[in-house]
């Protein structure tokens, strides 16, 4: 297995196992696994507890890269059920661009970087059922690409209100938004279109960890406590997603288009 697929597996391990930490910090099970359940009774409290172990075993399976593609695929099944059951009925519900909106794209894309990681080197499928689930796996990244497609629109339909949150030592802010709408777009097209996969999803993974640093550290840091530790589980995302895009910029399939 080459260097970057390797380090994209271990970020979107680590970002996993990262976010069912978070449950044993904060109440309730967490918006991006599911809206609205922060303040569950206490005698339910065990089942956050239960979904924070299994993201940090199947995080940990995934980042040490032993049997993890099974384990991969599943995960990707469950949070495609989390999307499709849990935050596609409350964004709908909401009309566009509602407070539901960011976390439903977040968990299509981390469904996509479960797929796409499934994929690495899969072994044949031993039983029916893991070959009728594995032919759910490529589509992993276009899964990936909608999130790409949707948080690039947002960028440019709010430029105003996104640019309100590149940190204030970022000077030109509206450039960097509208950049990285740019950045966000031209992504989705390339995975969609197959045109230099490779090249360009591994300047996105770039770009997404300089994002991670520049700037969801530094609201970790000024913010740790907003809306129960939300700017932490931001970094965690963009933490998974800088590693799904490594994954995807090795595992691309090689067209004509990408091969030029």
């Amino acid at each position: 297995m080459n260097i970057y697929l390797s380090i994209g597996r271990i970020f979107f391990g680590v970002g996993i196992i990262g976010i069912g930490v978070l449950h044993f910090f904060y109440p309730g099970i967490r918006p991006i696994i599911l809206p609205e359940l922060t303040n569950i009774p206490s005698d339910l409290s065990f089942v956050a507890y239960l979904i924070a172990m299994l993201l940090i075993v199947a995080g940990f399976v995934i980042a040490i890269g032993k049997k993890f593609n099974s384990v991969s695929l599943f995960m990707g099944i469950i949070f495609l059920a989390l999307f499709l059951l849990g935050h596609l009925p409350w964004s709908l519900s909401g009309g566009s661009f509602n407070k539901y909106w960011v976390n439903t794209n977040k968990v299509i894309a981390l469904c996509g970087g479960f797929l796409a990681i499934s994929t690495i080197q899969a072994p044949e499928p031993g039983n029916k059922i893991m070959q009728w689930l594995g032919k759910i796996a490529p589509f992993g990244k276009y899964l990936y690409a909608i999130m790409l497609y949707n948080f690039a629109v947002g960028h440019y339909n709010n430029l105003q209100g996104i640019s309100n949150i590149v940190p204030k030592y970022i000077p030109f802010p509206e450039f960097w938004t509208f950049l990285g709408g740019v950045a966000l777009m031209g992504s989705a097209i390339s995975i969609f279109s197959g045109f230099k996969v490779r090249a360009i999803l591994m300047l996105l993974a770039i770009n997404l960890f300089i994002w991670l640093l520049s700037l969801h550290l530094y609201y970790n840091i000024l913010y740790p406590q907003w809306q129960e530790g939300e700017n932490f589980t931001g970094s965690l995302t963009c933490l998974c997603f800088c590693g799904t895009a490594l994954v995807i910029s090795q595992t691309a399939s090689e067209t004509k288009s990408n091969a030029l």
